[in-house]
């Protein structure tokens, strides 16, 4: 149970740290406006989360109390969603893109509300809980909606700490992707090994 809770911490850390639309919105948000604004950013987007983990807890858990085949199709559309996301990534740009242009009017709680709406109205979150969640159930004894609110808490808690970081860093982030542009292609690489290694484990 701890083995697997902690691969998928380590999991989480690595894509909460790779270069993402989530990620960069909170480290311009930091840069232009100051931390507390990135914070209130971050603070909206894991609140967010707490939405799509009560999707897929209680979607999920019905599924594979109803029907164990149609989970093996679930898992069959993740493992080849995950190889899709590593190849989207692969095909894309490694350089890191901060913009400078930010509405500076507006308020902490408007940027919380703009994180959870950009969390919430996404789909492809919840298609990446769907597809992530289901590999990392670790307990055959423990009901299977109370396994995914706790993969959510360590999903939330993990990424909270690193978008968190990134918000109260900002500044000295900024700096160091600027002087080492090589950063945006090791973090490209470290999403795309995280992504085959979950869609092999799946798969496996």
């Amino acid at each position: 149970m701890i083995e697997t809770l902690f691969s998928f911490a380590i999991a989480t850390s690595i894509l909460a740290i790779s270069p993402g639309p989530d990620n960069i919105f909170v480290l311009t948000q930091s840069i232009v406006n100051g931390k507390k604004y990135g914070l209130a950013t971050v603070f909206g987007l894991m609140t967010g989360c707490i939405i799509h983990t009560t999707l897929v807890a209680f979607g999920v858990s019905a599924i594979i109390k109803e029907n164990e085949n149609i989970f093996f199709f679930i898992k069959l559309l993740g493992a080849s969603y995950l190889i899709y996301l590593a190849f989207k990534v692969y095909k894309s740009d490694a350089k890191i893109v901060l913009s400078n242009q930010t509405d500076k009017s507006e308020s902490v709680l408007k940027l919380f509300k703009k994180g959870f709406i950009m969390n919430v109205l996404n789909p492809k979150v919840t298609i990446f809980f769907l597809a992530f969640f289901p590999q990392f159930l670790f307990s055959d004894s423990i009901s299977n909606v109370v396994q995914f609110y706790v993969l959510g808490g360590v999903f939330i808690l993990t990424s909270f700490l690193v978008f968190a970081s990134i918000a109260v860093l900002a500044g000295s982030i900024s700096n160091y992707l600027k002087e080492n542009l090589k950063v945006g292609v090791y973090l490209k690489w470290g999403q795309i090994i995280v992504f085959v290694l979950i869609a092999i484990m799946i798969l496996l």
